[in-house]
């Protein structure tokens, strides 16, 4: 049975048993500082386990949940190629209970499906339960019939599972299946201390986690009211036992992947060459997955996971002839064999395909370089011996090779990297990095806002339909704290029983607008944020009388402010499809603000919006505009909404029922969104494209303005126009044919100007010294007057022809010094250009300097010293 049918078989059994089937979340988890990547089929409902969130109705799921483990706690990348069933993707499949049935139906489901769906024979499975579960212990020979022998108690924490020090909690059962003696070494055995004798032999391919406690403190526990469970099976293993084999990498999947990469490579799939195949079948589907849901590589964070993971398989692709980026061109395959059950891999075919192959293009101009060096190093090291933490880090730092990828390429070999020392040259990285994952405790002011939500329950929002109402006020905080009343002066926060002000959400600003009392009070509106879900708290400040806990005020909303919010946010919508049918389906959010002057949208797409396409996408979204239909909304499941082709937004979580607005003709945006919009689209008025620029590797951003505000941008731009026309003394249509011929003459005479200079400075300047140091020319010379930017073309006309050469040139231009390097390819692991550099630029008053091992540049405020500076990249070379 392959992997698919096995997929499908599963969730079709848990449907037929009740249970709501759902699609996988992404794997970067939602709004969790404290979690890399979605590692487990719970994560998605981690706030329903610890009670953030109310338990669903129904309630039971089942998923099929993609997983990543590469980064912070939960990590496997390291032994990814070089074992049998370890992935940094892999799907794990899921049944949840939120105090629905409880460990009798788990247990019932569980070897029902095994047994009777999949047709496993019930003498090669074997179970472990917690030491001190007598019930689960009690019902798996009820229901199995399994004798005493089968059914182990580990008594370790491996059969207890726990979400931390304190939350829910409770013991686990995992089922094994036997591979047979065929597969390895193994016993069903435990050890004195409780560990497990089961090796290769005896496979984990299914876990039940029974939450059933609450860890109140560390000596207290308490039974939950309403149990919960938890299960995780692994697809990929359970493939394995579907299919026969003992390797995960054997399965149909891989195995369609590494065909794939053997007819790129042309490198037989055979003895040595295994594991770099495998790392290349299994890292595909990580890098995949991670860039269509959004990751992209970057030099912290989530994306220096990613970045770690495809600079991995890249050497190993190295490894095995490569001479071009490969990962790429595997996409296709990645698509026939998981496409239909994950389709954001086909919507983002051009995103993850673009980005690889920028990666892989990065990474090869320094990889040759950094792997001379790291083999002239393992010249000096003995079989077990420990290479430099510094060297490690150079070539992390200079040639782009993480950590694990050095430890990875000296593990053939029997060496380590002092890891201690890479940490101390990384320090500053380091401290960067947790601080960006570590999470962040609750506050005490979060502390209040979920007491208060306790306290009053959510706030009943009635701006979609009203602008004013009458509400009661229920809190009244300042400092932090809750106050009974608040006087004239006082900058408080205010919980009323039900608003028409906008919450802060999905990108969109919250409310202003103002409320009074009957005995006086005046209260200015600044901000409407939601701290807390369905929790609205309003910003304010007290400009007159006194408002107590208690009153009833009237509340009002800033009808004109809000109205332009509304042209924005319903712009944006318009502005979204219009990307995807200009620049194509990969367009997805990764962000918005909407305010009520301008918007502002993030999306995916790997390079500069064109001049014609921003017009193309301006003309679709003002045509939407002024065919002025109607914009619907309509309340729907989610699946629903999904199925009737609405675009969830990024960053939004949606509950058990979602606002879908559709708007333009013929629906020409249909997405899910809880903001504020405009009844017509006519009522946006005109659309305006202000600025389009990069925010990050595959992201760009462009700014917008609508209504009046999109009116003043142009007439702006028409002033511009008409201004630098008078001062060319030409028409506005001769504007740009007059600018063009400015900077032709500019140009020439910039080039005559600097050719001057150059001719002067080395008329002015000594000779090129010539001296070899060892196996090595060093050719030098110092020029005075010469711009810094003239040496690069003097260095490589020196360079031409020659090898095992090093240039160096100074100059001292208007006092201040500036210092080249170029070094010849033979000689670039010795002496790579930036260290040279970096030896000159204290001495003319800088510091470091920047470039490739191939040639480096630097300068500082000293000209005077540009000879001393030189004199000392000799007496280094020496």
């Amino acid at each position: 049975m392959k992997v698919e049918a096995i997929r499908l078989r599963f969730l079709s059994y848990f449907e037929q048993e009740g249970h709501s089937v759902i699609t996988s979340a992404p794997l970067v988890p939602h709004n969790d500082p404290t979690l890399m990547f979605v590692n487990a089929g719970m994560v998605p409902f981690k706030n329903i386990f610890t009670g953030k969130e109310p338990q669903p109705t129904p309630p039971r799921y089942a998923s099929a949940q993609k997983c990543v483990r590469a980064g912070g706690k939960h990590n496997d990348l390291d032994n990814v190629g070089y074992t049998a069933r370890h992935h940094t993707f892999f799907e794990m499949m899921g049944n949840f209970s939120f105090g629905d049935y409880f460990k009798e139906d788990a247990i019932h489901h569980a070897w029902t499906f095994l047994t009777k769906e999949l047709g496993l024979k019930k003498e090669k499975l074997y179970v472990t339960v917690y030491h001190t579960d007598d019930e689960a212990f009690d019902l798996w020979k009820k229901i199995a019939g399994l004798d005493d022998a089968r059914i182990l108690r580990v008594p370790t924490s491996d059969n207890f599972w726990s979400m931390g020090d304190t939350g829910p909690c409770g013991p686990c059962s995992e089922i094994f299946y036997d591979h047979g003696a065929d597969a390895g070494e193994g016993q069903w055995a435990l050890d004195a201390q409780g560990n497990d004798l089961f090796g290769a032999r005896f496979v984990e391919i299914w876990n039940l986690v029974f939450m059933q406690y609450e860890q109140v403190d560390k000596d207290t526990r308490i039974n939950l009211p309403k149990p919960c469970v938890d299960t995780g099976m692994g697809l990929e293993r359970m493939a394995s036992v579907m299919q026969g084999v003992h390797n995960n990498y054997h399965t149909d999947v891989f195995q369609e992947l590494i065909r794939e990469a053997q007819l790129v490579l042309g490198t037989p799939y055979s003895d040595q060459h295994v594991p770099s195949y495998h790392v290349i079948a299994d890292h595909l589907r990580s890098c995949s997955f991670l860039i269509a849901d959004g990751v992209l590589p970057a030099n912290e964070g989530r994306g220096y996971v990613l970045r770690r993971i495809m600079r991995r398989a890249m050497r190993h692709a190295h490894m095995l002839g490569a001479k071009t980026p490969v990962m790429h061109q595997l996409v296709g395959a990645l698509q026939r064999v998981m496409g239909a059950a994950y389709p954001e891999l086909v919507r983002a075919d051009a995103l993850i395909r673009a980005t690889l192959r920028t990666e892989e293009e990065r990474f090869r101009e320094t990889l040759g370089r950094g792997l001379k060096l790291l083999e002239e190093e393992k010249k000096s090291l003995a079989v077990g011996g420990v290479l430099s933490g510094d060297v490690a880090f150079k070539l992390y730092d200079t040639y782009g090779f993480p950590l694990d990828l050095t430890q990875d390429i000296l593990r053939g070999s029997q060496m380590q990297v002092d890891v201690a020392g890479f940490d101390a040259a990384m320090d500053e990285q380091r401290i960067r990095a947790r601080a960006a994952w570590k999470g962040s405790g609750a506050h005490a002011t979060d502390a209040l806002w979920f007491d208060l939500h306790e306290r009053y329950g959510v706030t009943e929002f009635l701006g979609y339909t009203q602008e004013h109402a009458s509400a009661l006020v229920q809190s009244i905080l300042r400092d932090g704290a809750e106050v009974t009343d608040a006087k004239a002066g006082d900058v408080v926060q205010i919980i009323l029983n039900q608003t028409p002000c906008y919450g802060e959400s999905g990108g969109q600003i919250g409310d202003a607008g103002r409320m009074s009392t009957e005995q006086g009070a005046a209260i200015a509106i600044t901000d409407t944020t939601i701290p807390v879900a369905g929790l609205y708290v309003h910003h304010a400040r007290i400009e007159g009388g006194c408002l107590r806990v208690g009153d009833t005020v009237d509340v009002r909303i800033d009808s004109e402010r809000r109205e332009r919010i509304r042209a924005n946010h319903s712009a944006t919508h318009l502005l979204h499809a219009a990307l995807r049918a200009v620049l194509g389906e990969h367009v997805s959010q990764k962000g918005s603000l909407v305010t009520e002057d301008k918007l502002r949208f993030d999306f995916s797409h790997n390079s500069a919006v064109r001049a014609e396409e921003i017009q193309r996408i301006e003309e679709m979204v003002n045509a939407q505009i002024w065919g002025n239909s109607a914009v619907t909304t309509r309340i729907m499941t989610p699946e629903d909404a999904m199925n009737a082709g609405a675009m969830a937004l990024f960053g939004e979580k949606y509950g058990e029922e979602v606002r879908v607005l559709s708007m333009g003709h013929d629906a020409y945006s249909v997405e899910l969104c809880g903001g504020t919009h405009v009844q017509r689209t006519g009522d946006i008025g005109m659309f305006v494209i202000t600025s389009e620029s990069a925010i990050a590797a595959g992201v760009r951003r462009i700014e917008a303005a609508t209504r009046l505000d999109a009116y003043a941008f142009m007439h702006q731009q028409r002033s511009l126009m008409m201004q630098s026309a008078q001062m060319l003394t030409a028409t506005t249509v001769e504007v740009p044919a007059r600018i063009m011929a400015l900077l032709e003459e500019r140009k020439s005479s910039q080039k005559e100007m600097a050719q001057l200079k150059r001719d002067f400075a080395m008329s002015q300047g000594g000779e090129v010294q010539e001296q070899q140091i060892g196996d090595i020319t060093i050719l030098t010379r110092h020029m005075d007057g010469l711009p810094a930017k003239e040496l690069r073309a003097i260095a490589m006309e020196l360079m031409h022809g020659r090898t095992h050469t090093i240039v160096a040139l100074t100059t001292n231009d208007e006092g201040k010094g500036s210092v080249l390097v170029a070094v010849s390819a033979e000689v670039q692991a010795r002496y790579p250009a930036p260290t040279l550099v970096q030896i000159a630029t204290p001495i003319l008053g800088g510091a470091g300097g920047g470039g490739k091992p191939d040639m480096a540049q630097g300068g500082g405020a000293d000209g005077s010293k540009a000879k001393e500076a030189l004199a000392a990249i000799i007496e280094a070379l020496r």
